[in-house]
């Protein structure tokens, strides 16, 4: 039905890493769809703080835009159909601006022709909160609660069919894949599933089920929502795929790098390819670290960070940018950041200095983990508890007799009774042998003694 060929492109493992066929072989297919999840519609991007104007206005805007751009590919990309996993909304109250935002694209994709099945999640359930909106176009399905149904489409003299399900209420912690039923009829099968494969703690627990539940089905491809990462859980016998959101929330590590969805080619054989990401977003969530031992003033900082700005905005083109930073290493600057004021007006002036640009830059945090430059030797020297204790811990590595493995352990154990910090953090011991390592834990005892006397 439709020339699969990109350029003679296929895609590898890892989701748009592309190589080229080898020459005069052509990559087709018979369609090819669009799986996205997790829009949150009409969201505002949270645990920022002290914008101006111009950059809220882009975020507000962010998560419509990302779809906008969705519609787009799938129009560029001459998809037969989208699947849209769950959480199409950010709440139960869906919102007008949101559902208008999502009816307007819905109808461009069915005015390409392009059919479009949405599946409901835990933020935004069917028969909980409102809905300013009851109907659709006609090439829209959304499906039910309580048990997947099945939609079937004809596809080049392929049988194609579409299983799904909707949450009734958010607290779903039914086993919803179990419930699904291959259709013996259909060549290539999809299911479209809001879930938390694995039981993964660091997601809420809804609709949970197992990769073996997954595959205990017998569909073809599983599209997949509710975790923002994108993620690959099976590749073929069959696909299972979580494309991640649509755009970033937050600068939390799920939501950082680029967003998107993914483009699904089905080969001329009935086989699923490699799934194709597809960047959406137009705000993308950076961090960065610093190594700042070299750093003698705060003026060599923003110059420096200045240069890591270039090179994301280069890596990332196109694209608003937040971005976080963290320094680290031992120097100068970590006596001047640790006065509140230097850093405030350092942080400051970076604002100020990539204010205007187009697109937008914005310098949320600044996170200052140096460490001062202590010299373990010049500790020891001293005639007090930080000197007494360098040369307790250095002892026992000039011992001749017995184990200074075993020696530093015992005078570790002692010290950590003494010092909360040390007893936090547990201290492992490094081999005696290997001085890099000695000397790194030399100088973490300096640390924590001079925050203990603090």
């Amino acid at each position: 039905m439709l020339n699969a060929d990109r350029g003679g492109w296929v895609f590898d493992a890892g989701f748009g890493v592309g190589h080229r066929l080898p020459r005069g072989e052509r990559a087709t297919s018979l369609f090819r769809f669009l799986h996205a999840a997790d829009l949150h519609l009409d969201t505002q991007p949270s645990g920022l703080h002290g914008y101006p104007a111009e950059v809220a206005e882009v975020l507000r805007d962010a998560s419509l835009q990302a779809f906008e751009n969705l519609v787009d590919v799938a129009i560029d990309r001459q998809v037969s159909f989208c699947v849209f996993a769950g959480d199409i909304y950010d709440g139960a109250e869906r919102g007008t601006r949101a559902e208008l935002a999502f009816r307007r694209g819905l109808g461009r994709l069915a005015g390409a022709g392009i059919r479009s099945f949405v599946a409901h999640g835990n933020h935004d359930p069917v028969e909980q909160g409102w809905s300013t909106l009851s109907q659709w176009p006609e090439e829209v399905t959304v499906f039910g609660t309580g048990s997947p149904t099945t939609h079937t489409l004809e596809l080049a003299g392929t049988t194609v069919a579409v299983h799904g399900v909707s949450y009734a209420t958010r607290a779903t912690t039914d086993n919803l894949a179990l419930r699904f039923v291959r259709d013996p009829g259909a060549d290539v099968q999809i299911g479209v599933l809001h879930t938390n494969v694995g039981d993964d703690p660091a997601h809420g627990n809804y609709a949970p089920c197992s990769l073996h539940d997954l595959r205990s089905v017998g569909l073809d491809y599983w599209a997949l929502g509710h975790v923002h990462t994108r993620r690959v859980l099976a590749g073929a016998d069959p696909w299972i795929v979580y494309p991640g959101n649509t755009q970033g929330r937050h600068a939390g590590a799920s939501e950082r790098g680029a967003k998107g969805a993914v483009v699904v080619e089905v080969g001329d054989d009935g086989t699923i390819a490699e799934p194709e990401f597809v960047p959406l977003d137009t705000v993308r969530f950076a961090e960065v670290e610093l190594d700042a031992t070299d750093l003698a003033d705060p003026g060599a900082l923003l110059d420096e960070l200045s240069v890591l700005c270039d090179a994301l905005r280069t890596e990332h083109p196109g694209r608003a940018l937040v971005v976080r930073t963290t320094l680290r290493g031992r120097g100068p600057l970590h006596g001047l950041l640790a006065d509140p004021t230097t850093m405030g007006d350092t942080l400051a002036e970076l604002r100020s200095d990539w204010s205007g640009r187009s697109p937008v830059v914005w310098w949320d945090r600044i996170e200052d983990l140096t460490r001062p430059f202590l010299d373990p030797d010049e500790v020891a020297r001293q005639d007090d508890f930080a000197g007494n204790t360098i040369r307790a811990i250095d002892s026992p590595l000039s011992d001749p007799d017995g184990d200074p493995g075993e020696s530093l352990r015992t005078e570790l154990d002692r010290l950590s009774k003494l010092s909360p910090s040390l007893r936090s953090l547990g201290v492992e011991v490094p081999p005696p042998d290997d001085p890099e390592l000695v000397e790194r834990a030399r100088l973490l005892a300096c640390d924590l003694l001079a925050e203990e006397t603090r």
